[in-house]
């Protein structure tokens, strides 16, 4: 799928994506790691069952919503590790929640984190402000630095691999709670990091000047 980007907004764009592009060139570094960060909901549906007449066990059509729930990813691409848990909403709180879980725990000997995640209003390091306090926060905030994905441009965020891959091998079908998810997503994660695989991002700003060019301005 091709998207439109109007001609003020190019720059921007390149821009961003340049930035994204040239933190993914750098080597692995544990004391400033690149730790790639989303989310995505996943609707709860129970669906109805019932006993045929030559007893076998059958699934309705008819469906009960209970609800949707949102699973956070977060992966250093270089290591091949990644954090998945499956939270009841997608608020600052829960941002925040996660991410200072990562930065007392994963990366708690990092001297900055470099994380990348779209642009939302709740992926805002001042939101650390409203649920720390000040010098709990601030100590949060300085070794934190987030790199946004320019607009139509989230697939330039490598988390959006592991949300393919999870999908892909253990989502992809109907859960009735949080609980069931849950359990799938914790053996899925242990499984994967157990036989830790880097990413190896192919894509470089040297090929994004050449095949993406019409999206760079003409001086």
């Amino acid at each position: 799928m091709q998207w439109v980007i109007p001609a003020e907004e190019n720059a921007a764009f390149v821009c961003q994506m340049e930035q994204v592009l040239d933190v993914y060139e750098q080597p692995y570094d544990a004391d400033f790691p690149v730790v790639c960060l989303d989310k995505s909901p996943k609707q709860l549906l129970d669906y109805q069952e019932f006993t045929a007449s030559n007893g076998q066990p059958h699934r309705d059509s008819e469906y009960v919503r209970r609800g949707v729930v949102e699973l956070f990813v977060a992966t250093e691409p270089l290591r091949g590790w990644r954090e998945l848990t499956v939270e009841n909403d997608h608020k600052a709180a829960t941002w925040v929640q996660f991410v200072a879980r990562l930065m007392d725990t994963t990366s708690r000997e990092a001297k900055k984190v470099r994380w990348v995640m779209d642009n939302l209003s709740t992926h805002r390091i001042s939101n650390f402000y409203a649920h720390f306090p000040p010098e709990v926060a601030r100590a949060y905030v300085q070794r934190m630095e987030i790199i946004y994905p320019p607009v139509h441009g989230s697939w330039l965020n490598m988390a959006e691999i592991e949300f393919s891959v999870l999908t892909r091998q253990v989502l992809d079908r109907s859960f009735s709670s949080k609980e069931a998810v849950q359990a799938v997503v914790e053996r899925w994660k242990n499984k994967q990091n157990a036989n830790l695989k880097p990413r190896n991002w192919q894509f470089k700003t040297a090929d994004a000047r050449i095949k993406l060019s019409r999206l760079y301005p003409t001086i």
